[in-house]
This record gives C-alpha cells, sequence and structure tokens, in this order.
C-alpha cells in the first residue's frame, strides 16, 4: 500500500536520507525544514498525509510545539518522533503529547519500515494512543454506527447493555473493525459521558515506557525523570480508559493491572504508596486472549477478570451486507469535508466491486479508500476506475477506460441492492445457475430470484428453495454455520438438503453426481 508520508527535519542530509528510505519502502515524502512548514504541507495535502516523521530540535517551530498545534486542530494523523538527543524523559513527553512512536537517530531501514507499516495499522481519523479528554466531536452514539447487519445490530445491543453498568468489557475483533468506536459509544451512553475518556495503545508503547505511561512516575524515579507524570489511569479518574491491543501488554505490567482491576488501585513508579483510582475499564484486542493464557503470554487471572463481558465484532467480510450503507455514509461525510460542488454518488458497478472485495483491513480499509476516491473525483459519481488497488484484487473482472467493469459468469460479485427508501439492503442479486432461472417476465428485476419458469408458471418450491442455497453458500463463501443461520434452519438440515440437491459446498455451482 502506497502512503504519503510527511518528513519534518531541519538537518538537510537527514532529510534526504530519510526520502530515500522511504521511497525504497515504496511510499511517498513530503519534505518540510521546521514545524511551521510541516502545518503550512497539512494545510495543502493533510487529506493525502497518512503518517508524520518528525525531528524534536528544529527552529521556529520544534517538534513539542508541532505535536501541541496538532492537537489544537484535532489533527489526529501518527506521528513518529526522531530523537538523537534526550533520554527517556523526552520520549515520555513526546508520547504524552500525541506521538504514536519514536525511532532513534541514525534510524536504520528497516525500523523506519516497521514504525511506518505500525502507523499505518492504526484509523487516521480517530484518536490513537493520544491521553485526551473526550470533547464533544470525538463523542460517538450508538445512533451514529451505520450497519444494516444482524451480527452488527447485536453488537450495538450488547454495547448498550453494558454501558448501564461498570462492568470490565473486553472487544475482540481483527484490527479496523471499529472497537474503539463502540468502546466510546458505551461511555457516551453510560453514566460516565460527560468524563474523560482516556485510550491507549498498548502495542504503540515501548515495552520499558508501558508501566510509567499507564502508572505514571515520581521525580527521580529512574534516570531521566526530571518531573512528576501522572498516569494514564489518574487521567481517566472518574471516567473510563479504553486499553487497545491489551494482548501485547508485558506481563510485569499485568501484575499492576490486576490490582488496578481488583482494588481500584494503581502504583505509581517512585511512590511510596498506592493511589486509588475510580476508572471504568475497556479492553480490546485483535488476538485470541485464551490462546495467549495457554501460551503463558497473558495472565490468567487478569483474562477472568476483563473478560466478564465480551463483545466480538465481526469482520467486514463476515457482513457484507454492511458495505453498501458504508460506503454511502462514507461517500456523504467526504463529499461534505471536501465541499464538493455537487453531491457524489457511486455507480453500481462501482458498488458490486466494493462489495466483491474482501477488505482484510476491514473498515478502516474501506473508509481510506473512499477517502482517497473522493479526494481524487473527477465527476459526479465514482465508478470502478476510481478503485485501482481495489480492481486488481478482484478476479474475474476487466475495467474498461471508461471505467465499466465486466465479470466472469462464475465469478460475478455478489451485491445487495438497497431499498431506495431506506438505503438498506432489500434484495440480492439473483445467483443463476439453471435455465428455469430465467424470468419470463420482462419487467422482472435482474437482482431477484426468479418467481416465474421460462413457461411464465410459478417455479416449483423445491427449485427456488436449491437455488436461494446455491446463492447462500456462495455470497458467505461456504461458511456453514452462518448459512444455516441466515435461512433459518439447523445444520443437520442444511447438509441434508445439500445431499438431496446435489450441492458441492465447496463449489456451489458445480452439479454432484
Amino acid at each position: 500500500m502506497t502512503a504519503h508520508i510527511l518528513v519534518i527535519d531541519d538537518d538537510p542530509v537527514q532529510r534526504r536520507l530519510l526520502k530515500n528510505m522511504i521511497e525504497r519502502n515504496g511510499h511517498v515524502s513530503h519534505m518540510a525544514e521546521n514545524g511551521r512548514q510541516g502545518l503550512e504541507v497539512l494545510d495543502r495535502k493533510g487529506g493525502l498525509i497518512s503518517v508524520i516523521l518528525l525531528d524534536l530540535m528544529m527552529p521556529e517551530m520544534n517538534g513539542t510545539a508541532f505535536l501541541d498545534a496538532l492537537s489544537e486542530r484535532e489533527i489526529t494523523i501518527p506521528v513518529v518522533v526522531q530523537t538523537g538527543q534526550g533520554g527517556l524523559e523526552t520520549v515520555v513527553n513526546a508520547m504524552r503529547a500525541g506521538a504514536f512512536d519514536f525511532v532513534v537517530k541514525p534510524v536504520s531501514p528497516e525500523r523506519l519500515g516497521v514504525a511506518i507499516d505500525n502507523a499505518l495499522k492504526l484509523e487516521q481519523r480517530d484518536p490513537r494512543g493520544r491521553s485526551t479528554r473526550r470533547g464533544r466531536g470525538e463523542s460517538v452514539q450508538f445512533d451514529d454506527i451505520v450497519s444494516a447487519s444482524p451480527e452488527m445490530l447485536r453488537v450495538i445491543e450488547l454495547g448498550r447493555r453494558a454501558a448501564q453498568s461498570n462492568i470490565p468489557v473486553v472487544i475482540e475483533g481483527e484490527s479496523g473493525v471499529g472497537k474503539e468506536m463502540i468502546a466510546r459509544a458505551i461511555q457516551s451512553a453510560s453514566d460516565r459521558a460527560n468524563k474523560p475518556f482516556v485510550t491507549v495503545n498498548c502495542g504503540a508503547i515501548p515495552h520499558n515506557l508501558v508501566e510509567s505511561i499507564l502508572f505514571g512516575h515520581e521525580k527521580g524515579a529512574f534516570t531521566g525523570a526530571t518531573e512528576r507524570h501522572i498516569g494514564k489511569f489518574a487521567e481517566a479518574d472518574g471516567g473510563t480508559i479504553f486499553l487497545d491491543e491489551i494482548g501485547d501488554l508485558p506481563l510485569e505490567v499485568q501484575v499492576k493491572l490486576l490490582r488496578a482491576v481488583q482494588q481500584g488501585e494503581i502504583e505509581t513508579v517512585g511512590a511510596r504508596s498506592p493511589q486509588k483510582v475510580n476508572v471504568r475499564l475497556i479492553s480490546a484486542t485483535n488476538k485470541d486472549l485464551i490462546t495467549e493464557v495457554k501460551e503463558g503470554r497473558f495472565r490468567e487471572d487478569l483474562y477472568y477478570r476483563l473478560n466478564v463481558f465480551p463483545i466480538t465484532i465481526p469482520a467486514l467480510r463476515r457482513r457484507k451486507e454492511d458495505i453498501p450503507v458504508l460506503v454511502r455514509s462514507f461517500v456523504e461525510r467526504f463529499a461534505g469535508e471536501q465541499k464538493l460542488a455537487t453531491p457524489l454518488s457511486v455507480s453500481s458497478a462501482a458498488m458490486a466491486l466494493l462489495t466483491a472485495f474482501d477488505w482484510p483491513g476491514n473498515i478502516r480499509q474501506l473508509e481510506n479508500a473512499i477517502f482517497r476516491a473522493v479526494v481524487l473525483a473527477q465527476g459526479s459519481e465514482l465508478h470502478t476506475s476510481d478503485f485501482p488497488q481495489i480492481a486488481t484484487q478482484v478476479p474475474g473482472h476487466a475495467i474498461s477506460p471508461e471505467g465499466r467493469v465486466s465479470w466472469d459468469v462464475d465469478s460475478a460479485p455478489v451485491v445487495p441492492s438497497t431499498s431506495s427508501e431506506t438505503g438498506l439492503p432489500a434484495v440480492y442479486p439473483n445467483f443463476r445457475r439453471h435455465e428455469a432461472a430465467e424470468s419470463a417476465d420482462a419487467g422482472q428485476p435482474d437482482n431477484a430470484i426468479s418467481s416465474l419458469d421460462r413457461g411464465g408458471q410459478v417455479r416449483r418450491l423445491a427449485d427456488v428453495e436449491e437455488e436461494l442455497i446455491r446463492f447462500a453458500l456462495k455470497f458467505y463463501h461456504g461458511q456453514m454455520s452462518q448459512v444455516a443461520r441466515k435461512l433459518g434452519i439447523g445444520r443437520s438440515t442444511l447438509y441434508r438438503k445439500l445431499k438431496d440437491y446435489g450441492i458441492d459446498p465447496d463449489n456451489p455451482q458445480k452439479e454432484v453426481a
């Protein structure tokens, strides 16, 4: 994935070295000599910038002042700080000011690549690892969550229930599915809605700094600790702390976290006595914590303390009916942000392409793809040609110079149509396999399972059922439990019908003798 990286450094030699490293990794570099020039670049190209590589010691506007300016402007692009002088205290201050990661000069190409890749994994328009109080603009309500799938509606219902108490919540799901959005919605619906919401990405903090950043440290607690700093838990006192990627916490820090959960006390590094805090804890992970416990990387007692109310968010590829409504929502939002003169829509071919793709990066990847397409849009409608990186990864299609897409018969994508009144998926496209599926009614929509045979008579129930089962197998990629659940039948009944109709679950188009 090609990203735009902004380098802010006053050393021309260092800028040239970083430029070469970035471009060798396949990204595009933008240069600035100080923080003030960096802000000017963001004013011109902020929508394209994915990561900022920032030097701390610069004339006119140094790195710390630049981070403060980003916070004031509510810009949440991940910042990787370069440090060539100063100790642990410098790094702590930078992280507290909003930096996502840091690299030590002279930085190696491998370390720089890891820092950029990690930053690109984070959602670029949500706060990440930043210890800010929840502002009015950051408030997320459950009604703000766009979804049309039963799975996500269940997630929202569980979130509403969790908001009614202070029960510890663990939100599970792949990267990019929207775990932090659910956490913020829980906070907004709880009695802590007007209290601090502090988010920490545990995977983005160096292990030797995790304890200090979470629980704080006293002046002189370690070499370089020239001032006293309160930790994230103390900042969240009275509110909610969201620990993202909690599975990455070191074991020695997990012991202190267990005490904070059990007794409501934290131990500041270098302090003589523990400190009481009143914090609602919401955790998130993309790992299987049970496996982490079995392999000794996560404490079993902490797991059972945290996993009281688990919420699992399904991957986007498991709820494709959400894709059209998400696409339209993102297009509308970004078109408004870009102040486009005319409304922007999405062609049916483009929607088919987007729905056919499995989105390994989930909603975050979809959002970024839509953002890029809107920024580069030429007309009033987005076409398949506006998503070239997606098109190259969907098999069985070809894109014409005019942006039209054609599909092989056996690999055509499945895309839900939507109701013009509600915008929600209404009818799924016809999975045509048999000649009987050809409609004799010229007015029959091409995206519906036909009710009539070629002679204009009502089709046999068994034929319609067979066609629907074949379609469901393809739509849900052979996920038998999900197919059975969506069809409203048991797995044993589904397997029996597959045998009766001679359907191969791995290849529903193929006839089984």
